[in-house]
Order: C-alpha cells, then sequence, then structure tokens
C-alpha cells in the first residue's frame, strides 16, 4: 500500500480540535507542526492555518522548495489580505475560510488522495530508465508538472476562458492544445494565433475576418479566426503583444460573441472558448500598459502558471534522455548521455526552457560519436555570457552574427519589450519574431 503524508501547520486550539480528528482518518499519514520550519519534507499535502498571515510569511513560503513541490491548502478568516491572493496567484491549491465546510473539505481531501494514488502507482510501473509521464501534449514527472495536470483537467471539464502565464519555452500552445483536446469542444477547430507576428491591420483581419476590397491586398472575402473557429478553441498567444486599440474591439467579443468583419456592417455571432497566454505577469503587464484591465478579466477566469524548466528538478535529465532517444530513433544510433553531461544539465538555468533543451539535444546527438559529454553542450553558457553585447561586434564579425547581437542587445536594454525593440531597431514586430525564432532553432 502507497502511504502518503499529509501535515497540518497550525497553533489555533479551536482549529486543531476539528481538523485533527478528520485528518487522522484520511487515508493519509499525518503530522502536525506549529511552524513553516518544521514542515515534514516528504508530505504530499500540506495545510496551512496561521492565525496571522502577513508580508512576512509570504516571503518565507515563496522562498519554500516545498511550496513548488507540494499541494497546498490555506485556512484563513476570511479578511480580505492582499498577501493570501498572491499566494493563490502563486499555485496553492485551495483557500478555506472559517467557519469550516467539513464536508467539503472532506471532499478535496479524498480527491486529493485518489489523485496522489495514481500518480504513485503510475509511478512505480514505469520503465526503470525514465519517470517521464505525458499528459496531453506535456511531458514532465515533477511535482509542478503534476500540479499543472490537476489544473488543466479541472479546467478543460468547464467552458470558462483561460489565461496561460509562462516564460518562453515552457509549452504554452501544447498546454492550450491539451486542453482543447479534452474538452467538449475536441471535435470542432483549434485556431492559434500569434497576436505580436502580424501588424495591427492584419491582426484586426486575422480575428474578424474582411471583406473584398477592405483595404490593400483584399483581393477577395476571408474568415476570420472567430468565424473559422466558431464552436471550438481559439488560442491568442502572446495577448499582451496585441495593440490596446484592437484589444478594446476584442472585448466587444468577449461579452456578446458579436463582431463584424473588416470593412462590413453585417454583425455576426460567434461561439468560441479563448486560452489566451503571454510570456508576461498580467498584473505587471496592466500597470505598464501593455494589457487592457477589462480584457484581463474577461480573459482571466481560470489562470494558469506554466513552470519554467529550472523549477521542474530532474526533468530536466529525463527530458533530454527523452529528446535524446527519439534522435536515435530517427537515426539509428544509441548514443548515451555520460554523468558528467547530466550534471551541466542540472546546473544550468534555461532561460529558453524545454525548447531550449531540445535544442540543446539535437545539437549534442550531432556532435557526439558514441556519448555525450560536457565537451557536446559546450554551447551552454552561464548566465553572464548567456546575453549579447554590442562590445562583440568587431571588424570581421559575420554580418549575420552582428545583427543577432544587437537584435538581442536591444531587446535587452528594453526589458524584454519587443515592441519597444522593434521600434528603436527600425523593423516590424513579425520581422522581430522571426528573427528570435531563427536564434532559437
Amino acid at each position: 500500500m502507497i502511504l502518503l503524508h499529509i501535515t497540518l501547520i497550525s497553533q489555533q486550539a479551536l482549529l486543531l480540535e476539528t481538523l485533527v480528528p478528520l485528518l487522522k482518518t484520511s487515508g493519509f499519514q499525518f503530522s502536525c507542526v506549529e511552524t513553516l520550519e518544521e514542515l515534514i519534507a516528504n508530505s504530499s499535502l500540506v495545510i496551512y492555518a496561521p492565525e496571522h498571515f502577513s508580508e512576512v510569511e509570504l516571503d518565507v513560503l515563496q522562498k519554500h522548495d516545498m511550496f513548488d513541490e507540494t499541494e497546498w491548502i490555506i485556512i484563513t478568516d476570511g479578511k480580505p489580505n492582499p498577501y493570501i491572493d498572491k499566494l493563490m496567484t502563486m499555485g496553492a491549491s485551495y483557500h478555506f475560510r472559517t467557519p469550516l465546510d467539513i464536508d467539503h473539505l472532506n471532499e478535496v481531501l479524498q480527491e486529493f488522495h485518489k489523485e496522489f494514488q495514481q500518480e504513485e502507482e503510475q509511478k512505480s510501473l514505469a520503465p526503470v530508465t525514465s519517470t517521464l509521464d505525458q499528459f496531453g501534449l506535456l511531458l514532465g514527472s515533477s511535482p509542478v508538472m503534476r500540479r499543472l495536470y490537476r489544473l488543466i483537467r479541472r479546467a478543460s471539464k468547464t467552458d470558462t476562458n483561460i489565461m496561460l502565464v509562462g516564460e518562453s519555452g515552457t509549452g504554452k500552445e501544447l498546454a492550450a492544445r491539451t486542453i482543447h483536446e479534452q474538452s467538449l469542444r475536441a471535435e470542432h477547430p483549434f485556431i492559434a494565433i500569434n497576436s505580436a507576428a502580424l501588424t495591427p491591420e492584419l491582426v484586426e483581419s486575422e480575428l474578424f475576418g474582411h471583406l473584398k476590397g477592405a483595404f490593400t491586398g483584399a483581393v477577395s472575402d476571408r474568415e476570420g479566426c472567430f468565424e473559422q473557429g466558431n464552436e471550438g478553441t481559439l488560442f491568442l498567444d502572446e495577448i499582451t503583444e496585441m495593440p490596446v486599440d484592437l484589444q478594446s474591439k476584442l472585448l466587444r467579443v468577449l461579452e456578446s460573441g458579436e463582431f463584424k468583419r473588416v470593412g462590413s456592417n453585417q454583425v455576426k455571432t460567434t461561439n468560441v472558448r479563448i486560452i489566451a497566454a503571454t510570456n508576461r505577469q498580467p498584473i505587471s503587464a496592466i500597470e505598464d500598459g501593455f494589457l487592457r484591465e477589462d480584457i484581463y478579466f474577461r480573459l482571466a477566469h481560470f489562470p494558469i502558471q506554466l513552470p519554467p524548466l529550472r523549477k521542474r528538478g530532474k526533468d530536466i535529465t529525463e527530458l533530454a534522455q527523452h529528446f535524446l532517444a527519439y534522435r536515435n530513433s530517427v537515426t539509428g544510433t544509441h548514443k548515451v548521455l555520460s554523468d558528467s553531461a547530466m550534471q551541466v544539465l542540472m546546473e544550468y538555468t534555461w532561460p529558453g526552457n524545454v525548447r531550449e533543451l531540445k535544442h540543446c539535444i539535437e545539437q549534442a546527438h550531432i556532435l557526439a560519436s558514441d556519448t555525450i559529454g560536457p565537451n557536446e553542450l559546450a554551447l551552454l553558457k552561464p548566465d553572464n555570457e548567456n546575453t549579447a553585447n554590442i562590445e562583440d561586434i568587431r571588424p570581421g564579425t559575420p554580418l549575420k552574427e552582428a545583427e543577432r547581437i544587437l537584435i538581442l542587445a536591444t531587446l535587452d536594454s528594453c526589458s524584454g519589450n519587443k515592441t519597444q525593440a522593434a521600434d528603436q531597431l527600425g523593423i516590424s514586430l513579425k520581422t522581430l519574431y522571426n528573427k528570435l525564432e531563427q536564434y532559437s532553432d
């Protein structure tokens, strides 16, 4: 029998009298401690019920390794608390308020126990060469990925709009496609559009369609994404890079399902589910003027944070083995990763996330004879060497390399703001995206 551990953290006597009998019969091994510092390392689930939750406790949890590795249930008195709100955006599973609904809490505990039990059984059956699980189009067995799977599974059962937040390369489109494939809309279209890769004029045409002659180049009538994706799912990638004036037009469709093609006065209706994605933190994007607040609240009925690769522990080496196995299968080779190469992979911070790891393994596979060692991973540079410096451009620098350095340095000086970088470079946003895509290959 697989034993799962639950830890209760509280100093509240009345709450303990209520919770302890329930938790002892929940099917979990049970421990009770008074402070975060006493937290049991192997806990599958933590119930945290502090008397007061302030910025101090939030700071401790932000730095606590187990917050990323474990499911958390928070219990408070229900008074408005911005630090609790922040904790929920970090990935806490539930926030219960006193007086407790014991029946509801017990249902949640049983749901967690069932899911944990299934995960552990699958893990025990996995081949010894890999513990990599797959959920839809996503790969990973780390606790943060299993938490992501649970969120996606719950979200897929609903018809609510979803906001995916994560760094470039974390798999936002794969997550969106997984949600679609597990939803009731799976038999209908999945339409993806990169909001930042098109000019403002083309974005409007892509979304809403146009009539023949509506603008130069409109040689025929065209359906937009809202028509093409009717009854299905529309994935709006890089939503924070969409022009703000166009976001207001998008708001009308989200509120009423009504839109007009460019150049037409005819009102059309659509029924699509929206999954939006961004590599910016939405609240910061609102404050910086990249995202309308009303659009955010329309899109983020169910926000989901995708974890960066550096927080996924052994998933790094398991994914590396997975990508290597694929290359071996395609080429008929039997190349392996050395222990020292594995160590290099684990020590690197992966700013490009899973996409960067995949490209790294493909390059190393080409370079290696039989065994991939640190020499074949020489393209991985420490963070302080991974940025582009204008000083690197000297007489004789190849033109393409000089262009790459200039673009990346400009993007760095703009703090990652692609629209601002494109303006400074005198190129279109679409051109900038195309260049950055080339550099990630």
